[in-house]
């Protein structure tokens, strides 16, 4: 019964999800394509297949934790065909600048009853691999019917989640049952899942496989080139900024010029629709600056470079000599700092990073990243930060440490994956 509740409630908001698909696609008009997709019409596999393996990134974020595991697999297993789907154009875009042809791309459909049916029915994989925890009924109930094996992989659930999640326990204990197997990030995540009902044996602590990248050296070169491009100059970076945090960023920005006239803001807003925002914060502060898009580096007249183009954060982390982490002033939970480590940048974040927040303590236990609670924070932190080496030295020293002692998410979580198959 709450199943059937479910599909109907979903059922009724379809409209409204298509109302917002057509919305954002005044930003980025690639969320107004292949909708069809998103029902289930994609395209027939051929049943005769060697084996066909489905996963599931959401956006960015989940396509780069997952490439690494569809890379390692892949080479153990070259004959096997792989579908990635993502819920956003960003994750798809991202898919296709890491493995390009190597895989087959599509959007996720709707969980409805029709559109997940439709979707198995033409790609019939062996297996499911979600990313990170996208409980999704109908579909994990559809692969269970048709004995596909489903893993949840890198999988985490926040206090937050978990209080959310035992509100519907009625619904999703059948759900969880449906799954294979759970690779959880660490042992508070399978409590968790144990917790909303999942089998003990079921789950195993794989460890977070976000530690294991690994910055491709032509990336590192690239950058290297770009940052003597831009001269001698002290450079940071507001990465993956949300609205509500244009003002802490231009306040702080403005407290750094007037110490060190000569600093460069490399300013990359999290989302698309956000570039035109950040461009207007500039605008009304009377900063000088350059657009990515402009296809012109800037000089020693600008004040910022907007980034406004997607999948270049780890290029830019690779040209700043200190890194402020966005999402994390505002109620969004933060974003993963492990990029910025990889790209030897230190971290500074604000208060909340509920959805990194194991990562977080690990670095700040180390002295690997820094707290901030407002705009005149982040300009103190920064200042003393682009003034000191030796400061930014250990504090990026200390982010190698930690990187270096929790990597080999991917190799267990392969084996947890083979064991349970």
């Amino acid at each position: 019964m709450a199943l059937k509740l479910y599909s109907l409630l979903l059922y009724v908001l379809t409209p409204w999800v298509l109302l917002r698909l057509y919305w954002r696609g005044r930003v980025n008009p690639a969320y107004r394509q292949r909708i069809a997709e998103r029902f289930g019409y994609v395209p027939r596999y051929d049943s005769a297949s060697h084996g066909r393996l489905w996963v599931h990134a959401v956006s960015v974020g989940e396509v780069m934790a997952a490439v690494p595991l569809i890379r390692a697999h892949m080479a153990s297993h070259s004959e096997l065909e792989v579908i990635v789907t993502t819920t956003t154009p960003t994750g798809a875009a991202e898919l296709e600048r890491q493995l390009g042809d190597e895989v087959q791309h599509h959007y996720l459909p709707y969980d409805l009853p029709g559109a997940v049916r439709r979707f198995l029915e033409r790609v019939q994989p062996d297996q499911l691999w979600v990313m990170e925890t996208e409980i999704w009924p109908n579909l994990l109930i559809a692969c269970y019917q048709r004995e596909v094996r489903v893993f949840l992989l890198n999988a985490r659930l926040s206090p937050r989640s978990f209080r959310r999640y035992c509100r519907f326990s009625a619904l999703l204990r059948p759900v969880l049952a449906a799954v294979s197997g759970i690779a959880a990030r660490d042992e508070s995540d399978r409590q968790a899942f144990i917790g909303l009902g999942v089998d003990p044996a079921a789950v195993k602590v794989t460890g977070n496989i976000k530690f294991d990248l690994a910055i491709d050296p032509n990336l590192r070169e690239a950058a290297l080139e770009l940052r003597d491009q831009l001269g001698a100059r002290p450079i940071w970076i507001a990465a993956s900024t949300h609205g509500g945090e244009e003002a802490v960023v231009i306040a702080a920005h403005q407290a750094v010029l007037m110490e060190m006239p000569d600093a460069l803001l490399v300013w990359v807003p999290r989302h698309p629709e956000r570039f035109e925002d950040a461009a207007q914060s500039l605008d009304e502060a009377g900063l000088s600056y350059v657009s990515r898009s402009a296809h012109a580096n800037p000089t020693s007249e600008h004040q910022a470079w907007l980034i406004d183009s997607m999948g270049e954060l780890l290029l830019m982390y690779g040209i700043a000599d200190a890194a402020f982490i966005g999402g994390s002033l505002v109620s969004a939970g933060g974003h993963n700092p492990l990029e910025a480590a990889a790209q030897q940048v230190p971290i500074i974040t604000g208060p909340d990073i509920a959805d990194f927040e194991s990562i977080y303590a690990a670095l700040e236990a180390r002295g690997g990243a820094k707290k901030v609670a407002d705009s005149e924070a982040l300009a103190g932190s920064l200042l003393w930060l682009l003034a000191n080496q030796v400061a930014r030295l250990e504090m990026i020293t200390a982010a190698k440490e930690v990187l270096k002692a929790n990597r080999g998410a991917v190799d267990r979580i392969l084996s947890f994956v083979a064991s349970r198959a």
